[in-house]
């Protein structure tokens, strides 16, 4: 099938790539414009953008799509190139552009599919930018991959195929972002293979969760929560931005952390341990007194420009004795 593909990051270029070597013709790739990154904060291209280039695709990267907004020119010559591609239909893949409804009508003549998008949620639960990380942090135990007909709405339109995958309890936004994306290519691949025998079905408006898009400030750690929490918070930052916290002055990003059973906790019983509390230094981990009386192991640790380290290497290096406390989050002010 002849298409138009739109997507930004590595989850997006694993669909692209399996597209292309299932034999779609790749009419034209649509992705973000080039960002600053790295230690030089040079312009670097998408991930879709260097597969673009290393197979010879057309690459188009406007900074919008609304024809009546402040980048009209580029959106305008975008909507040349779509018109020109005479695609049968368009893949979007955590695109990072809202589509107008210029582009789904475009897409929507005689002989035409319409626009499919790959979402990594089980639709309607975790609409938004972030769905792998806020199912996690939930403490979902299940998430999937739904191909979509996209409409005008954020997630909204009819649902085409689902299928469903566990989330372990060891698992990180990492981890699951590759089976996930893996698993959305499949998925796509199998839609196209077969258009018209798609059932599509209505989202349900009940269960629907907005996932939003990931804050650097959520990254502090606050041990007022329970292990259980934090733990899962450090599972669905990582990669990004990491969980962090602060000993003794010093900020650090926290990578690996198990809640404890409460027979497992030191001072567990009647006694109210400050939440943020080491209570054992020892290398298979440090023991933190969390909210609620919980307790928590943390396992990976990493020093700002370190490497991320089991906490048996960091000890060898960095001495955390019992009795030194995390910081905890302060309490806004009273307005």
């Amino acid at each position: 099938m002849r298409l138009v593909f739109a997507g930004t990051p590595e989850f997006a270029r694993v669909a692209l790539a399996h597209l292309h070597a299932a034999g779609h013709d790749i009419a034209l790739v649509l992705t973000q414009p080039d960002r600053p990154s790295g230690r030089g904060m040079k312009l670097q291209p998408s991930a879709v953008k260097q597969f673009a280039l290393e197979h010879q695709l057309t690459v188009a990267q406007p900074t919008s799509l609304r024809l009546d907004g402040k980048f009209a020119d580029e959106a305008q010559a975008t909507q040349a190139l779509i018109t020109q591609a005479g695609a049968q239909a368009m893949v979007v893949v955590a695109y990072g552009l809202i589509l107008p409804q210029w582009v789904l009508d475009t897409m929507a003549g005689p002989g035409q599919w319409g626009c499919f998008n790959i979402h990594a949620s089980l639709l309607p639960r975790w609409r938004g930018a972030a769905p792998i990380h806020r199912a996690i942090e939930a403490g979902d135990t299940e998430t999937g991959v739904t191909i979509m007909q996209m409409d005008a709405g954020l997630d909204t339109g009819p649902m085409l195929l689902q299928e469903r995958m566990a989330i372990r309890d060891t698992d990180s936004t990492a981890k699951l972002h590759d089976a996930l994306a893996a698993l959305g290519a499949r998925l796509m691949a199998q839609a196209l293979a077969n258009p018209i025998a798609l059932k599509p079905r209505l989202q349900s408006e009940q269960g629907v969760c907005y996932a939003h898009k990931i804050d650097k400030a959520e990254a502090t750690i606050d041990w007022q929560q329970s292990a259980e929490q934090i733990a899962r918070k450090v599972r669905a930052f990582d990669p990004f931005p990491g969980a962090s916290t602060r000993l003794a002055g010093e900020t650090l990003k926290v990578w690996g952390a198990q809640a404890l059973a409460h027979g497992e906790c030191a001072g567990n019983g009647d006694i109210q341990l400050r939440p943020g509390l080491i209570l054992a230094s020892e290398p298979r981990g440090l023991l933190v007194a969390a909210g609620a009386g919980t307790c928590l192991r943390i396992t990976h640790l990493q020093r700002p420009g370190g490497k991320r380290l089991a906490v048996a290497d960091y000890l060898q290096g960095h001495a955390v004795a019992p009795g030194q406390c995390f910081d905890t989050l302060e309490a806004p002010d009273a307005v």
